[in-house]
């Protein structure tokens, strides 16, 4: 029997949300590129960042001194910031090459910073803005945005605005929609699906499997997903499984607009010499 890359995640996932480790769950997701990477010792550095926040605080003071800590250590500091060069990188994407090369994208810092929060008790949420990951803390007189991938660049509401029109390249109502806490199966779902988006970019195929196999572990009745995955088998010749997950497609989504192509898709791969019986 081999090794199962995919059994710390699984386990890492497969409880309530509220108790999910959410800096374990995204270390684990570097397991399947490296099945010897030392996730305690990732986990003692967050703890060690957090100390270092603690002592440079005041214990009396608000949450507007206990972010400026947070900021000072993270990004003053240690120098953790945005890779602007090479945002697609998927090293950027990988929790442990965030603490080692102290670069990343928005939703891998925010995860950093949520963790590094969460071990000094300030209570910070992750906010899934469109096309910008934010974290946010409600706990002074009005909620304050903070944006890890600009060193920890503190945003307004007027600012998140300003931010939509650059994105749309026209004025966009601030919907309240785009301020909620996303939750953390979310989270680890939206750093899967940029990993998933730029494996596939890359034409990396087999990369691309092992992240289709952790969305369906985080979501197992995510129809889309196991279809698509079902094309990368096709597209690799593994006939017989990219048959069995368009099977299950066409279990979860029946009346689905696509169901008659991946029925005829089936009918083709039937006719494959490994698969007749």
């Amino acid at each position: 029997m081999g090794q199962d890359l995919y059994r710390d995640f699984r386990a890492a996932v497969d409880r309530p949300e509220e108790a999910i480790d959410l800096g374990y769950a995204a270390l684990t997701i570097g397991l399947t590129a490296n099945p010897n990477l030392d996730i305690p010792a990732y986990l003692r550095r967050i703890d060690q960042l957090a100390r270092e926040v603690a002592d440079r605080r005041d214990p009396a003071g608000d949450v507007y001194h206990s972010l400026a800590a947070l900021n000072h250590v993270l990004f003053r500091q240690h120098g953790f910031g945005g890779n602007r060069d090479d945002y697609y990188d998927p090293r950027n994407s990988f929790l442990s090459e965030v603490l080692d090369r102290k670069i990343g994208i928005p939703i891998s810092l925010s995860v950093l910073y949520m963790e590094v929060a969460r071990r000094i008790s300030v209570q910070v949420e992750g906010i899934g803005f469109p096309g910008h990951f934010l974290v946010k803390s409600s706990d002074g007189e009005e909620p304050i945005f903070i944006d890890p991938f600009h060193r920890g660049e503190i945003k307004l509401t007027e600012d998140l605005g300003q931010m939509l029109e650059k994105l749309y390249g026209r004025k966009v109502a601030l919907r309240p929609q785009f301020l909620e806490a996303t939750g953390k199966k979310q989270i680890l779902k939206r750093m899967l699906a940029n990993l998933k988006a730029i494996y596939l970019r890359n034409n990396s195929i087999g990369d691309a499997l092992s992240i289709f196999d952790h969305l369906i572990i985080l979501d197992p009745a995510s129809a889309e997903e196991i279809r698509d995955r079902g094309s990368v088998y096709l597209r690799m010749g593994c006939f017989r499984q990219a048959r069995d997950d368009f099977e299950e497609y066409l279990r979860l989504a029946p009346n689905a607009h696509d169901a008659a192509m991946i029925r005829e898709q089936i009918s083709d791969l039937e006719k494959q010499p490994d698969l007749l019986h």
